[in-house]
């Protein structure tokens, strides 16, 4: 595999604050220059998607782009939120009574709470507007669109609710914050775990992935080297978060955790 060819993929708009790129045949990626998660719209010939929806700011781009291709927020069938991030769901209010909303059982329940820490709202300053969650989603679902069937992967690691959605018979694997384009990780935030986000990778590295569509950044369509580099760096970050917890005295460092523990403990008991 030539790890250095390019594919130059069409770009329809090109604004200032967005892109919106043709990825595939009726596989479109809304793409900001800001800090909002791409967006992935897919015309099915029977159901229409929207793959996470940008931050409430830029709600206007995902309208615009649509607009282009013909579609209004209230044609789409369904929203699909891969984890809780308001980076991904800022504007996922905005189609309550719209569309279908659809997200991993572990985010759904997460949003439902408004869980601010797990959904970075202090990080993205997003308004706290609820989002209620239609349909909770688990692996192994399919998304049936007619000409697209879209598997749903749980795939943890950088939140434990992350989901990739994979079109085996294209190959497309939208992978949001679990891979990006040069192996580029997503990081681990609050509930993630670096040995879950390893599994994850792996679990992707079996499928017959011929294009990734990420969370942010570019299309790549060298997948599985993307896999592979990723891998690289997420064991030798858990080599190092190794080091660093050999060097702490873990009882001294955890025992007055565990002491307010018995101590609120105590006060329920009495």
């Amino acid at each position: 595999m030539n790890t250095h060819q390019r594919i130059e993929f069409e770009t329809i708009l090109n604004e200032d604050l967005f892109s919106l790129i043709k990825a595939a045949e009726d596989v479109y990626q809304f793409r900001f220059k800001s800090r909002a998660a791409n967006a992935y719209f897919i015309k099915g010939t029977s159901r229409t998607v929207l793959i996470d929806v940008g931050l409430a700011s830029t709600y206007s781009y995902i309208e615009k782009g649509l607009a282009r291709l013909s579609c209004k927020p209230e044609d789409l069938d369904m929203v699909i939120l891969t984890h809780e991030h308001l980076d991904h769901i800022g504007a996922a209010h905005l189609f309550k009574g719209r569309t279908i909303i659809a997200t991993h059982r572990l985010a759904a329940n997460k949003i439902a709470l408004r869980d601010d820490f797990a959904m970075l709202r202090k990080m993205f300053n997003e308004p706290n507007e609820a989002v209620h969650i239609d349909i909770w989603l688990e692996e192994g679902n399919i998304i049936d669109l007619g000409n697209f069937q879209l598997k749903v992967l749980y795939t943890p690691g950088h939140t434990s609710a992350c989901i990739s959605l994979f079109d085996q018979n294209r190959g497309l694997l939208f992978a949001a914050d679990t891979l990006m384009a040069g192996g580029v990780m997503g990081g681990i935030f609050g509930s993630g775990s670096i040995s879950d986000y390893i599994g994850s990778l792996e679990k992707l590295r079996g499928l017959d992935a011929k294009l990734l569509l990420p969370g942010h950044g570019r299309l790549s369509t060298t997948p599985h080297d993307d896999i592979d580099l990723a891998i690289a760096r997420s064991r030798a970050l858990l080599a190092d978060t190794g080091q660093l917890f050999d060097a702490l005295d873990a009882r001294e460092n955890f025992e007055p955790l565990m002491q307010s523990v018995r101590d609120l403990n105590k006060l329920d008991d009495s």
